[in-house]
């Protein structure tokens, strides 16, 4: 029998702890710790509800973009440039304002919770960024960590559903923290950081748009 990589043993630890602790944080207390989008059950045919990592005691604040509106369409320019898309893969920018005072720092993911893979998907993630930060460009505060998207690559990947698909929902969320830094590494699956991220979430602020071909 040929022995398994450390690579492929390295991830099913991983996996494993991270199974082992979303059991134990829905074991914590009777019903578990109840999260904003919490759902139970099958959400229709290829589809399963997928609990947020955001607690229903965090604040909310406001996220507003020059590049799209909430509840509108991704423009061409912020689309990928990737799995059969040629958008310009150009990173959304983003300003906020009304945060909890005692935010340490800040979190921005982008997540497709209508991605046909019984999990949605990453596009974006980075956390690390400094509190007293009120928007981000394209060039990001120093001390930012820029972290992995679900296609293994570093950075914003823009929405490109499957050509004759639904319509994808796509959430920017951008999430105050109580601590200044997630000690993370950049290389730390998208997945991973938020389940990390979960237990440090005091506030959030998000913007949805939509992307269909």
């Amino acid at each position: 029998m040929k022995r398994p990589s450390r690579r492929t043993t390295a991830l099913a630890t991983t996996a494993a702890v991270l199974a082992a602790g979303l059991t134990l944080t829905a074991a914590a207390s009777p019903g578990g710790t109840r999260h904003h989008g919490a759902g139970d059950g099958d959400g229709g045919y290829g589809f399963v509800d997928v609990r947020a990592g955001v607690p229903d005691a965090a604040a909310r604040f406001t996220v507003t973009s020059p590049d799209l509106r909430n509840g509108g369409r991704f423009p061409a320019g912020a689309w990928a440039n990737a799995f059969g898309c040629s958008g310009g893969n150009r990173q959304v920018r983003l300003a906020w304002h009304g945060a909890p005072a005692d935010t340490r720092s800040y979190a921005v993911t982008m997540f497709d919770p209508d991605a046909p893979t019984g999990a949605g998907f990453w596009h974006w993630t980075t956390w690390d960024i400094p509190a007293t930060t009120t928007g981000l460009d394209t060039t990001p505060p120093p001390g930012t960590v820029t972290g992995t998207n679900d296609a293994g690559a570093t950075g914003y990947l823009g929405p490109c559903p499957g050509a004759g698909d639904i319509t994808h929902r796509y959430q920017i969320t951008v999430y105050a923290l109580d601590t200044p830094t997630l000690g993370l590494p950049a290389t730390t699956p998208p997945t991973v950081t938020a389940f990390t991220m979960s237990s440090h979430v005091i506030g959030y602020a998000r913007l949805t748009a939509d992307a269909r071909r």
